[in-house]
This record gives structure tokens, sequence and C-alpha cells, in this order.
């Protein structure tokens, strides 16, 4: 027998929608007159692709970015340019080719392939060159890209529309190495105009980039990649030069509530040992929902609008909670583990510093029992 389940799902992360929309007016605003590429990789950074593609398509975005070919094949029907910023394996250029996309030219091998698809299916397929400016990860070296451009400009039915690379270490203001890298582009560009090359996008920064380094969003560069500051967060060291608001909640309910004796250990390894009599609260949710093991004795979640701290160790399915703080908690209640209550909030860079990770590490760990939910606050 089978059940429709159609209740509320006991974690819920909420994305405010319309916090999402101004978030991308302001860095539209902030990087003008560059063009606005909305990254939505790893479904939007876990957040679900459709709906966050669609609210980004309404705020003015000028096409998407994604890593790979499943990604960018649920976008097609939104009816804007959607670049694939990774590489295509051997089987995946067919169907790139005959749906349209903007295929990333790593080499004179993968240009050749996408050329000769595209004549086989008598279309013209649209590219833009990969350039490894120093990340070591895809694309032709900088300096060395200049004669495998020219050859891939002469190949049949493959339309260069843009150049593009990616730097590794723009998070920090002051890094040397990505000016090099900007530097190593420039030359690149000033090369190829000498052959008669020129390109209609031409992009290197993403998030940390657009931030701190202002050469790469001023020409010759003329589109950025927005990506992490869309859903209103920075990497840990980068400079915030935008106000950006988040726009993830993550909440759940208390699944139970109890007092438990002093002395009383809780938790997987008795981590906690309860120093008094304590009102504990049980939440309906764990590591498998997205929280860090590394909240173990050191987190709190918000139980009406008042701070809980967390006993012992998370659990896969359930957390436990000092209740100490809202002693007239009940079973059932609402319970926000990232977001704002009342006039308290707890944020992912606060859990980020907890796990000594980044945000985005976190924003993409979000389980499959999160119910995504969209709202307009």
């Amino acid at each position: 027998m089978f059940f429709d389940v159609d209740h509320e799902s006991r974690v819920r992360l909420e994305i405010d929608m319309k916090a999402l929309r101004e978030n991308f007016r302001t860095v539209k605003q902030y990087v003008a007159p560059c063009k606005v590429i909305a990254i939505l990789k790893a479904n939007a950074y876990g957040l679900g692709v459709l709906p966050i593609a669609r609210a980004l398509k309404q705020a003015g975005a000028d096409g998407f970015g994604v890593a790979e070919l499943n990604e960018a094949l649920q976008l097609v029907g939104l009816g804007l340019p959607i670049r694939i910023l990774g590489n295509l394996l051997p089987a995946e250029v067919m169907p790139a080719v005959n749906a349209g996309l903007i295929c990333p030219v790593n080499d004179l091998a993968m240009a050749e392939l996408l050329s000769a698809e595209a004549v086989r299916q008598r279309r013209v397929v649209y590219g833009q060159l990969t350039i490894d400016s120093g990340m070591g990860r895809l694309g032709m070296l900088a300096g060395r890209a200049r004669r495998e451009i020219v050859a891939i400009s002469r190949l049949p039915n493959l339309q260069l529309t843009g150049i593009y690379s990616h730097c590794s270490s723009a998070f920090d203001g002051q890094d040397p190495f990505t000016v090099g890298q900007v530097e190593k582009m420039k030359r690149l560009l000033e090369e190829l105009a000498l052959d008669g090359i020129g390109f209609e996008e031409i992009h290197m920064a993403a998030s940390d980039a657009l931030n701190n380094f202002a050469e790469t969003r001023q020409p010759p560069f003329n589109c950025v990649r927005a990506g992490f500051n869309l859903y209103g967060y920075y990497d840990n060291d980068v400079r915030r030069s935008m106000r950006l608001q988040p726009v993830v909640a993550l909440k759940t309910r208390l699944a139970a509530v109890r007092v438990l004796p002093e002395g009383y250990s809780v938790g997987y390894g008795r981590t906690c040992v309860l120093p008094r009599e304590t009102r504990v609260g049980t939440i309906a949710a764990g590591y498998a929902d997205g929280l860090p093991l590394a909240l173990s004795n050191t987190g709190a979640v918000l139980v009406r609008g008042r701070l809980c701290p967390i006993l012992g160790r998370l659990s896969m399915d359930y957390t436990t909670v000092d209740l100490s703080a809202v002693p007239e908690a009940e079973w059932g209640d609402e319970v926000t583990c990232i977001g704002r209550d009342g006039d308290r909030q707890i944020t992912l860079e606060e859990w980020a510093r907890l796990k000594g990770t980044h945000v985005y590490d976190l924003l993409c760990s979000f389980g499959t029992r999160c119910a995504r939910i969209y709202v307009e606050k």
C-alpha cells in the first residue's frame, strides 16, 4: 500500500525569493555595465534550480551558467542563453549541440568534435574558449593558446561567442597571483586582436573576484559570473562590497521535550554529561539534513527567539538542545537552525567558523529531506 505524503516536512529550507531578486539587482548595479551571468550549478547551490532560475530571469539575468550538460538541459525551456562552464564528455557533444547550448571549448580537439557534430546536424554550435590562466583545472594555457585559438576560429559551423578564465585565489584581495592571471588574459586578448579575433563576451570574475578585483569587471571584461553572492553570501575573507541579504533559513520542530536528571549523558559517545537536572529538547534534524557535525556541544538553535545550546554529538536524524532558556517550549514548537527568530539570528557564517570551512560547503550540504519552500518575505 502506498500513501500520499502531503503534510509539512519536518525540516524546511526556506528560500526568500524577494531577497534573491534584490541581490541580483544589487550585483547588476554594482558591476554595470557588465552583463551578469547567473550561476546555477549543483542545483542552484542546492536550493532548487528551476524556481531559482525563473526568479533570476524575472530579475533580469543575462543568461545562466552551469557546470555540466544535465544541469544545462534542465534550463533549455526558459529562453535564455545557457553556458556550460566545465567540459563536455565525448558522449555529451551530440546532445549539447542539438540543444543549442553555449559549449565550452577547452582545446582544439574539443573544438573539432563540436564542429564536426554541428556539420553533421547542419547547424551552428556556439562556443566559448576556456583559458587556464593559473587555475590548473581546465582549458588552454594562456601563454600558449594563441596558435590553437587561431586554428579553432577557422573550423566550420563553430561560432566563438566568448572567452573566459577563472581565478584561483581571488578570495584574497591582496593576492598578486590573481593580478597576474588578469594580465595573462589581457595579453592573450591583445595577441588575438592582432589576428583579427574578438569576442562578444569576455569574463573572468566570479563572486570573489568581482568584489576584490575591480579590474575583472572593467574593459576588456564585459561580463561577470555571479553565483554565491546572489544567495546573499561571501567567502570568508572576501571584501563585502555590496549589501546582500541571505536568502536561506533552515527550520525544524521539537520532536520531544523531556527533563533529564543531573549526571545523565546525552548522545553518542556520551560527550555531554548534564551538570544539573535539565529540560532537554530533541529537534527533528541532524547531520543528514545539513547540520554540521562540528556543531556538537558548541552550536545552538533558536526556540521562541532564544538561543538553546546543542547538547552532545549530533545524530543523523536528531539533535538534542538545552531548553533551560525557554521553559515554556513545547513538543512541536518551531526551531530555527539558520535564520532569524525575533531579535536573534544564526548565520551560515557562524556554522562555517565552527566547522572550519566556508559557506559554499554548507550551502550545498542541505539534505534531500529538507523541503525547499519558496517564500516572498
